[in-house]
């Protein structure tokens, strides 16, 4: 459990420093790779191919671990994520990573989930429930 979440660890580092610290050997050759908002990336090359090219156009300015939960040969990471993009947008979100582990220890099926920071209670007013207007965000 112990290496798993050093693993994890080291994968958000990778984001947090913008540099490529042992991709290869932390994902399986054949690892799945789902974003909570829909992309998918097959293959240890597909995942690289996305980290150097999304790190030109933004950076991870906070993925802060909360705690961890292990299961068999799978770990669950809840964590709080913000970045800035360089045409000016920003994201902050909370959320949570599925990730499995193969038998060398790599991971080798990863799925994010994420959580809008902008709750409410639609029924704070009474039976009919009031929304928000925010433009709704499917991470």
């Amino acid at each position: 459990m112990d290496e798993r979440e050093k693993a994890v660890r080291l994968w958000f580092s990778m984001w947090l420093e913008k540099k490529d610290l042992g991709i290869r050997r932390l994902f399986s050759p054949n690892c799945v790779y789902v974003e909570s908002w829909g992309p998918e990336y097959h293959g240890v090359e597909g995942i690289r191919l996305w980290f150097e090219e999304w790190n030109t156009r933004g950076t991870v300015l906070k993925w802060d671990i909360r705690q961890f939960f292990h299961k068999g040969n799978q770990t669950v990471v809840e964590w709080f994520f913000q970045n800035q993009m360089n045409d000016g947008r920003a994201e902050v979100f909370e959320g949570m990573t599925l990730a499995a582990f193969d038998a060398n220890g790599q991971i080798c099926f990863l799925k994010e989930f994420g959580c809008n920071l902008n709750r409410y209670d639609p029924y704070c007013g009474g039976p009919k429930p009031q929304f928000s207007n925010e433009q709704t965000r499917w991470f």
